[in-house]
């Protein structure tokens, strides 16, 4: 006999029976979203910055990320960032300490990763490898498996963001 695994949900109320899953989804969602920004600052303090929330973390990054200077609009598109003020407030601590620079073209300011902006990332970089993918490895979860994870999230990004359109216009 097959036994139905229970579902885990965090809002049974809104669970249609169209699609417990999709109820069963946002839970995960949310201790995922939970559970990683926990753990990207976590990760920063023992790369040895205390305190940096994970917008933070996350603009270093993104910042760092194939040494371009980016704008505040590119930098909260490509992150999914509606409210800009609150990249733009990160994006200002970074800036004064030290991580980050900024710099004015035309109206608009363009940020890129100072050299101890680099090296805190490859600092954050060593401390996911001994503490995350050691981990990870003793999971059993393969690469592609992860990548499909990944895939998954995306499509649901732009599920949700379509939504939040259709939410929006009513």
């Amino acid at each position: 006999m097959n036994v139905a695994a229970p579902k885990i949900l965090s809002s049974a109320h809104l669970a249609s029976e169209s699609s417990v899953e999709l109820s069963e989804l946002e839970y995960a969602l949310i201790i995922a979203g939970n559970a990683f920004n926990r753990w990207m600052s976590r990760c920063m303090s023992a790369a040895g910055v205390k305190d940096m929330t994970p917008v933070e973390v996350s603009l270093l990054h993104h910042v760092c990320h194939r040494e371009r200077k980016k704008s505040l609009a590119d930098i909260c598109f490509v992150l999914n960032i509606e409210d800009t003020h609150i990249a733009s407030y990160a994006l200002k601590k970074l800036v004064k300490a030290g991580y980050i620079q900024s710099e004015k073209v035309g109206k608009e300011a363009y940020f890129s990763a100072t050299e101890e902006g680099y090296a805190l990332c490859l600092k954050y970089r060593e401390m996911r490898e001994e503490c995350l993918i050691t981990v990870l490895s003793d999971t059993g979860l393969s690469n592609q498996a992860l990548g499909d994870a990944a895939k998954l999230l995306r499509t649901a990004s732009g599920l949700y963001d379509t939504a939040s359109r259709g939410a929006t216009s009513r």
